[in-house]
């Protein structure tokens, strides 16, 4: 039977990164995950993410949505069509499969997240 898991009596390596240059809008900011689960099909992963302020591009996967909790700061996601929805500490967002648009970080970030990508 699987065990559940808190992330916090669960330490892992954190992996950084940055926006791909074709991708990034303003700055060049770090971006550190902390990947506490992912499941055996390699559809469902969760963990924390902590992110300086920048803004560059995102395009879900059509079959791939994520819903976060801002733990620390801000951000601000419009997609192509202008609508902004801005998230700070405290609060939750899904992000849906198919989105195009752009993710800016206002306010160093940090969110607890968990994405579905379901394989087709």
């Amino acid at each position: 039977m699987p065990n559940t898991l808190n992330f916090a009596n669960n330490s892992v390596e954190p992996e950084t990164d940055h926006p791909r240059p074709d991708r990034l809008l303003k700055g060049n900011p770090k971006r550190t995950t902390w990947l506490h689960y992912q499941n055996p099909t390699g559809e469902v992963f969760a963990g924390v993410w902590s992110c300086e302020v920048g803004a560059w591009r995102i395009e879900m996967g059509e079959r791939e949505d994520e819903h976060f909790f801002v733990t620390e700061g801000a951000c601000v996601l419009t997609g192509d069509d202008g609508t902004a929805v801005s998230c700070k500490a405290g609060e939750s967002l899904v992000i849906p499969a198919g989105f195009k648009g752009v993710f800016e970080v206002t306010e160093p970030l940090t969110k607890h997240f968990m994405i579905v990508d379901r394989a087709g």
